[in-house]
């Protein structure tokens, strides 16, 4: 039987994808009816450069050591990553973001992480941005080197071991490479967890790099950026958090350098400044960048800080200030990992106050738009209600609940500066790939689903 051609239109297939797959009648998790009243900012759209989010939640990238380790398919992404990358576009998230991938070969975290230092894996990503693309979100990528915490095991390798440690070495016959784990400093005393070769540590020790090979580190950045580009990723972010090889420079507990890529502020900030300034010439110009940092070690008020000083949300801040610069968009606002003296380490997530991160992010915000500085911001960390993600992104309940006067607190909401732009949530999506859906659905907006999943929606409240 042929459809009339008035039905048929209205199963068109999604472009640019070699095997059909039905273009949404409109875009999920987008409001069915844009212009009517009281929808939340989460829920509308947001321009960066070029690129246009079909809402403000995004998937933050996530770890999930699923890559081969060696041959020809060495960390390329595969059909796995296009079941859960894939899935999270489908049921209406903005941006999904692939996870950590090392720009170097020794930069991945572990063997089984993804890469692209070859062009040889532009192949598996394209396959990903390309599925994630024809499902209405935008693909990212986040672009990292592991550095003096590279060459470990899969955490669930580690955890089945007798001891259930958090972290386990991987040596050569686990396809680890601990002769080549670099760090801004080398040496035994700059193992991660402070064990050294101990039978009970979990890191290599790693060796400084030199001048050169932090050049070369700034070239291979910028080209699997180009490779990011070819494959056609949309969005792409630099990680600069959670103890990783930048953020191992910008602290001044893990860089003890005396040359220019150490030593003052200037000197720690240099070669993150000089990667997105190297990304930002490969990148097209409407190519939005983001920069991932941990806004503080929690580390204030330690010895460690007393001796040797960290990295704080005020140094964050004189950051962010450098950032638009140098041609970055967004700013990602995490926080930790850095050093195992952290004030969080061994902390679940029930034992944190569920703001722990995202009122650093009000607080950087805040900052900048006193000064007319152009940064967005994304507040990332505990986000699991629809009402927490909608408040984040209106007036800055945050700050106001910091007030001293209670009066204060209650008019602050007035005119006030929303604590981020955007929200990036991840743990959250793996246990519920739906979240966006049903974050709309608590919060009373009604939103496009797939047209796949049409009769399974939401009854209205």
């Amino acid at each position: 039987m042929v459809s009339p051609p008035g039905l048929a239109g209205l199963n068109t297939p999604a472009p640019n994808i070699p095997y059909f797959t039905p273009h949404h009648r409109q875009s999920p998790g987008t409001p069915r009816n844009p212009s009517a009243p009281h929808i939340p900012t989460l829920f509308t759209p947001l321009k960066i450069r070029n690129a246009i989010l079909r809402n403000r939640i995004v998937v933050a990238p996530m770890c999930q050591f699923s890559t081969a380790p060696e041959g020809p398919s060495i960390g390329a992404l595969t059909d796995y990553h296009i079941a859960t990358l894939g899935h999270y576009a489908l049921k209406g998230a903005s941006l999904v973001f692939v996870e950590a991938t090392g720009v170097q070969p020794n930069g991945r975290i572990s063997a089984y992480c993804p890469g692209l230092w070859d062009d040889s894996q532009i192949e598996g990503l394209r396959r990903v941005s390309d599925f994630v693309k024809s499902q209405g979100a935008l693909s990212g990528i986040q672009l990292a080197h592991a550095g003096r915490k590279a060459s470990v095991a899969a955490p669930w390798v580690a955890g089945s071991t007798t001891t259930h440690k958090a972290s386990l070495r991987a040596d050569k016959d686990q396809f680890g490479w601990p002769d080549d784990v670099v760090g801004p400093s080398g040496g035994i005393e700059h193992t991660w967890d402070g064990l050294g070769l101990k039978p009970e540590g979990g890191y290599w020790p790693p060796r400084a790099l030199t001048v050169a090979e932090i050049q070369e580190l700034v070239g291979d950045w910028a080209r699997a950026a180009k490779r990011a580009v070819a494959a056609g990723v949309d969005v792409i972010e630099i990680h600069a958090a959670h103890g990783y090889l930048i953020h191992q420079f910008l602290s001044p507990v893990t860089n003890r350098r005396t040359d220019e890529y150490g030593g003052s502020f200037e000197g720690r900030v240099r070669l993150l400044l000089e990667i997105a300034a190297a990304i930002r010439r490969e990148i097209p110009e409407g190519m939005p960048l983001f920069v991932r940092v941990s806004a503080t070690e929690w580390l204030e008020g330690t010895e460690v800080e007393q001796q040797y000083g960290s990295w704080t949300v005020d140094d964050t801040i004189r950051l962010a200030k450098l950032l638009p610069g140098v041609g970055v968009d967004l700013l990602d606002v995490s926080s930790g990992g850095n050093h195992p003296r952290s004030k969080l380490n061994g902390l679940r997530d029930k034992e944190l106050p569920t703001d722990y991160q995202t009122k650093n992010a009000a607080r950087i915000r805040r900052e900048l738009k006193k000064e007319g500085i152009n940064l967005l911001v994304g507040a990332v960390g505990l986000i699991t209600e629809p009402e927490q993600a909608r408040d984040l992104l209106e007036a800055d309940q945050l700050l106001a609940k910091e007030a001293e006067d209670a009066k204060n607190a209650t008019n602050a909401k007035d005119g006030a500066e929303p604590a981020a732009d955007i929200v990036l949530v991840a743990r959250q999506f793996m246990r519920e790939p739906e979240w966006v859906l049903r974050v709309a659905w608590k919060l009373g907006v009604e939103v496009a689903w797939p047209n796949q999943f049409l009769r399974v929606r939401f009854p209205r409240l």
